[in-house]
């Protein structure tokens, strides 16, 4: 893909977003290829460098916050017609609760979620304590005589720690799953308000 090829697919994903945002991203890219093209790339290994387009849209999104994006729909949104006022209004009392319904329902979701990896660290740090709790007590034991019961606790102590470490990264794994998540419902909502427009 040349440069040309590049740019107008990226300017037709970008379609939708702040005019500002759209001739940054394409006047950034553009001298990104003509620099790379000066250092002895050909055009194609310089775009190919890059990324695909879909790559650059998504990082541009993530980047842009959704109430600039938000903005420019309102701004841009055509006028509508007396009788699509008119079905917007009658029809609220259908509409509105359905998508403020759906809005809880994703927000619960959402939430559970969170709660869920906020247990799973709290697990992880009853482990660590129950383990420090086990040596210390182990070690008072068999201070005291109490021999059977310190190799015990310390046995306890030891299998604690271990299973700490286990579970550590299990909750390392599930809360980058759940940033992972909110990246891409933050991008989807986003697209949502994006979407393609056709006239640029």
């Amino acid at each position: 893909m040349n440069k040309e090829t590049f740019l107008s697919e990226l300017k037709k994903g970008l379609s939708g977003l702040p005019a500002d945002d759209v001739n940054e991203r394409l006047a950034f890219y553009g001298e990104m290829i003509d620099d790379r093209v000066e250092e002895g790339m050909s055009e194609e290994e310089a775009v190919a460098g890059i990324g695909t387009v879909e790559s650059v849209v998504s990082q541009t999104l993530s980047e842009i916050p959704l109430s600039r994006i938000v903005k420019e729909k309102i701004d841009n949104r055509r006028s509508r017609k007396g009788w699509e006022i008119a079905l917007i209004i009658i029809g609220f009392p259908l509409w509105f609760p359905l998508l403020v319904a759906a809005a809880a329902v994703v927000f619960s979701l959402y939430a559970v979620l969170w709660a869920l990896i906020i247990s799973l660290w709290a697990v992880e740090l009853a482990l660590w304590v129950a383990s420090l709790a086990c040596v210390a007590a182990g070690i008072a034991h068999l201070i005291t005589g109490y021999t059977a019961t310190g190799l015990a606790l310390l046995g306890a102590g030891v299998f604690c720690a271990g299973l700490s470490i286990f579970f550590f990264f299990g909750c390392v794994a599930a809360s980058r799953g759940i940033i992972k998540l909110t990246k891409l419902i933050a991008t989807g909502i986003k697209k949502m308000f994006v979407g393609k427009d056709a006239s640029k």
